[in-house]
């Protein structure tokens, strides 16, 4: 196992490698001690969650209460991230992670790093994720897709975005005081 740290505080890459023969693949996508020792604390999953994403769609940048580890299944995407975290000294910095059919690996995403996902080429993408809480519907920190501050180049044109994701606040809406 690999776990890398990135250049955001917290955020982890975890590569497992994969075993191949004729029948498929085998893969460990985890192992909770190793990941528990990587963070420095305990991670206590409550919650498994499963999304589909289609092509084209872009889920918006979301920081939730809770810690997560991420893995995409199937399809292609790319994971941007951004630091909201505002005593982090990366706050307001992104990182972009490429998911494709030959790179599976899991992210961890501590509390306070917004996560999106952009669905790369014609296949759905799914992926599933682990969380140290339950979802309460009022427990998330959004972020517009399109902030000029964050001036993110996303790989699609015309992406498809939720009612919800159109309208979310910029970074300098949600923090004024760290753009004085």
């Amino acid at each position: 196992m690999n776990i890398a740290n990135t250049k955001l505080p917290g955020v982890l890459d975890i590569t497992r490698q994969t075993f191949k023969d004729d029948r498929g693949f085998f893969r460990e996508v985890f192992h909770l001690d190793e990941l528990e020792a990587a963070i420095g604390k305990q991670f206590h999953p409550l919650q498994m969650n499963h999304s589909r994403s289609l092509p084209g769609v872009i889920r918006a940048l979301h920081a939730e209460r809770w810690n997560k580890l991420i893995y995409p299944v199937s399809g292609n995407m790319l994971a941007v991230l951004v630091d909201i975290r505002p005593d982090s000294p990366t706050f307001g910095q992104t990182e972009k992670i490429t998911f494709d059919e030959s790179n599976r690996h899991a992210l961890y995403i501590p509390v306070g790093v917004a996560n999106s996902i952009c669905v790369l080429g014609d296949r759905p993408v799914e992926y599933v994720y682990l969380v140290d809480a339950y979802y309460t519907g009022k427990d998330t920190t959004a972020v517009a897709w399109d902030d000029p501050e964050l001036a993110i180049d996303w790989p699609i044109s015309n992406p498809i975005i939720s009612e919800r994701d159109k309208n979310n606040p910029t970074l300098k809406q949600l923090f004024p005081e760290k753009f004085k």
